[in-house]
């Protein structure tokens, strides 16, 4: 049965694996996640057929406590990670000195769908608040042919914002770049950061970790809120987050 269960698992991770080669959207977190769950089914299925042979039930007996053990642990983890998630998801009113709008990856040169998101609300945003600079913000990922931030720059100026309230930068390849480059670009428009606050445009599980590392980057941050599309891309990268926010509290220290 262990040997059974081993090769399935293999078979929907191989096959997984081979759509994410393939660029299929979002198949980096669907392939981890069935690599994760294929290997705890795959480990208690082989416990349990350990267990059958009197000479190993003792010691497969141990392991599967341990095994469940931290299990539990990693679970308790997972959802006080969601709660922290959920207790950030929202847009917060407050006067701020720029908008930093978070990249989200492009198609065919355009902004992603939840990139959309994020860009529609800080237009959004910005016409409640009068002329609020727009910090656009991501540079050039794998197979596009111009940096996230000069397609977020297109996107805004076609919907009539002010482009001498754009200010791109597009050098930044994760979210600690996204906003540490950002404060610099506000630095050398004449902003005082130690006294500023910024309001940061990002999807609704992604910005509890966005304002935590402004405040390691050393600046008061309040969130903008952009609801993702569809129950299942909201279910997916709340999954995902939950293990970057995780990661962000326990391992980081900049």
């Amino acid at each position: 049965m262990a040997i059974i269960v081993a090769t399935l698992a293999a078979i929907c991770s191989g096959y997984c694996y081979l759509l994410l080669l393939s660029r299929v959207p979002n198949m980096h977190i669907i392939f981890y996640l069935v690599l994760g769950i294929s290997g705890i089914i795959t480990v208690f299925t082989a416990l349990w057929a350990l267990g059958a042979h009197e000479k190993y039930s003792r010691i497969a007996k141990k392991l599967r406590r341990c095994c469940l053990t931290c299990l539990a642990i990693g679970l308790s983890v997972f959802l006080v990670m969601q709660g922290l998630i959920i207790s950030g998801a929202r847009t917060e009113d407050a006067d701020v000195d720029a908008l930093i709008v978070l990249g989200a990856g492009l198609r065919n040169s355009a902004p992603s769908l939840v990139l959309r998101t994020r860009l529609n609300a800080a237009i959004k945003y910005q016409e409640e608040r009068g002329d609020v600079p727009i910090i656009v913000s991501g540079g050039l990922g794998q197979g596009e042919t111009i940096t996230e931030a000069e397609a977020m720059f297109r996107y805004l100026s076609s919907r009539g914002v002010d482009e001498s309230l754009i200010w791109m930068e597009g050098e930044s390849t994760s979210t600690y770049e996204n906003l540490t480059f950002s404060l610099a670009i506000m630095e050398e428009n004449g902003i005082d950061i130690e006294n500023a606050r910024v309001a940061i445009v990002s999807n609704e599980f992604h910005l509890y970790r966005a304002k935590l590392i402004a405040g390691k980057a050393g600046v008061e941050a309040v969130g903008v809120a952009a609801e993702t599309p569809g129950t299942y891309l909201k279910v997916l990268y709340s999954f995902r987050e939950a293990f970057a926010v995780a990661s962000e509290v326990f391992l980081k220290t900049a």
